[in-house]
Order: structure tokens, then C-alpha cells, then sequence
């Protein structure tokens, strides 16, 4: 695969929600009124670089002192919808899933071992305080998983091509997009469609034990959120070609539905296409 772009970020996707402000307290609510009527927000570029910048320090702060004020702000028939960034919480819980993934050594040497132990009382005492606290954002690195599909439609997809920069060629121009979204009813009433062509299929597996979970997310929100699946990063990692013909969402819609009529080999050999697709960009992290 050619690469979309150079630029150095984290190759990286994202399950957002997006809340009406009817949907926080106060003074909460009126802090995200405020912020929504700002003529510029922060985008997902900003929030990166400045969790970057928290690495770089010796020893680094792989969690922020103090919670972000900052929101994704979109619009979902003509209302505001706010996706908080609660940078610090989401920061707690990615470290929580460094454990196993990388050699004691390596782990030391990223984070040595005061830093995690600092960090991690630090998140238990908050957590005894705020024991219902949820991200609103989902994270995900070199993958989009294959679960977070089956929320959406081929309707809901989303995709803008990329810019090159400057009259030359040169400059930073603008990467392609790729998202797809939809209403949390819509989200709600295909996950359980999913679950339910699965539990009359086929035994428990990983795919239906992580479309559970994902529901059990979802069920944290207000009715009228929005739910965004965002390829993030993931642009970057492959060429715009792959992006243009990508339609993920449906070729699970098509899985699904084959699992409803009963034809368990159609079933399988979409989810198979859709697995391999994804199988070749998860293996892009090993080259070099």
C-alpha cells in the first residue's frame, strides 16, 4: 500500500459520541453552550499534538494534571452535540492496556516504573470519586475493529479525498477523510439486529462478546447522540485508492444479513473478505 501521507502522526481510529447539551449538568452544560459558540474549536490534530508534547518531558506526564476543556462539536439536525475529550481519563485507561503488550524492559523504558505507579494510584483515587465516569471516545491503532462496523450503514459513510498543498505541490495540504455517521437510535437498533443473527447462528464468540460490550457503551448516552466511527490516522497508512473503495459497513451489513436468511456460508465468506481486508492493515505496524 502507498502511503496518503507523511505526515508523523498515530495511526490510529475512533468510536466517538456526541451528546445534546440537555444531556450534561450544570455547570457543565453552560460551559459547552459557551464553547459551541466559539468561531473555531480544536480538531483531532490539535488534542494529539498536545498529548505528544506531554511525552516529551523527563520523566514523561503520560497523563495530564488536570482534565481538557476541550469538546469535538458537531450538529445533528440542526442541534449542537458535544463529544468531550476528557483527555486525562482516556489517558488512565490506554495505559491500563499497556500491560502485556510490550516486554517489561521496553515498558520501563517508556514509562519507568515510578511514573506508573504514581499514575496509577492517582486514577484509583479518582475513580473512587467518580466511580460512573465513561470516555466519550473510543480508541483503536492501526485497525478499525471489524464490531464497530456493524453500528453503521453504507448510508452513513462519509468521505472527503485529500488536497494536495500549495499551487507547487507543496505546503501541508489537506488529508482525505473517511467517517461514517449516524443517530444513536439508528446505532442501538443495529447492534441488537447483529447480536440477535448471531446468538441464532452461531455459539458466543469474540464478535458477539465485543458487540455486548460496545452496547453496554452506548446504553451510557442520551437517545438523541450521535456516533461517529472516524478512520483518524489510519488515512495516512494507506493510499486513497484503498479509502475511495472502502465500504467496510456494508460488507458487514452484508454478513449480517446473510446470517438472517439462514445462508451461514455467505455469511462467512463476507465476514472473511472483511477480516482479510483489515488483516493487511493491522500488518502494516510490523513493516518498516
Amino acid at each position: 500500500m502507498s502511503v496518503a501521507s507523511s505526515v508523523l502522526i498515530p495511526y490510529a481510529s475512533y468510536l466517538r459520541v456526541y451528546e445534546p447539551l440537555a444531556a450534561f449538568p450544570e455547570p457543565e452544560r453552560t460551559h459547552w453552550a459557551r464553547y459551541a459558540r466559539r468561531p473555531r474549536t480544536p480538531g483531532a490534530q490539535e488534542e494529539l499534538r498536545r498529548s505528544l508534547a506531554d511525552l516529551l518531558p523527563t520523566p514523561p506526564v503520560p497523563v495530564p494534571v488536570h482534565e481538557s476543556g476541550e469538546a469535538f462539536v458537531a450538529h445533528l439536525d440542526g442541534v449542537v452535540v458535544i463529544c468531550p475529550w476528557r483527555t486525562r481519563l482516556r489517558g488512565w485507561l490506554a495505559l491500563q492496556e499497556l500491560d502485556g503488550q510490550f516486554p517489561e524492559p521496553v515498558l520501563d523504558a517508556m514509562l519507568p516504573p515510578v511514573v506508573r505507579v504514581q499514575v496509577t494510584s492517582d486514577y484509583e483515587r479518582w475513580l473512587a470519586r467518580n466511580p460512573d465516569a465513561r470516555p466519550w471516545i473510543r480508541t483503536a491503532v492501526w485497525q478499525v475493529p471489524l464490531r464497530w462496523f456493524a453500528l453503521f450503514g453504507d448510508e452513513d459513510r462519509q468521505y472527503e479525498p485529500g488536497e494536495p498543498g500549495g499551487a507547487a505541490g507543496t505546503g501541508p495540504g489537506r488529508a482525505p477523510v473517511l467517517r461514517y455517521r449516524t443517530t444513536m437510535a439508528q446505532a442501538r437498533r443495529r447492534l441488537a439486529r447483529a447480536l440477535r443473527a448471531l446468538r441464532e447462528s452461531i455459539d458466543d464468540g469474540p464478535m458477539t462478546e465485543g458487540l455486548i460490550e460496545v452496547g453496554r457503551w452506548l446504553e451510557e448516552f442520551h437517545p438523541r447522540a450521535l456516533v461517529e466511527l472516524d478512520f483518524g490516522g489510519l488515512v495516512h497508512a494507506v493510499s486513497e485508492e484503498w479509502l475511495a473503495e472502502d465500504r467496510s459497513a456494508a460488507r458487514m451489513a452484508e454478513g449480517i444479513e446473510a446470517l438472517r436468511a439462514g445462508d451461514g456460508e455467505a455469511a462467512s465468506e463476507a465476514y472473511g473478505r472483511l477480516a482479510e481486508r483489515w488483516r493487511v492493515v493491522r500488518e502494516l505496524r510490523f513493516a518498516n
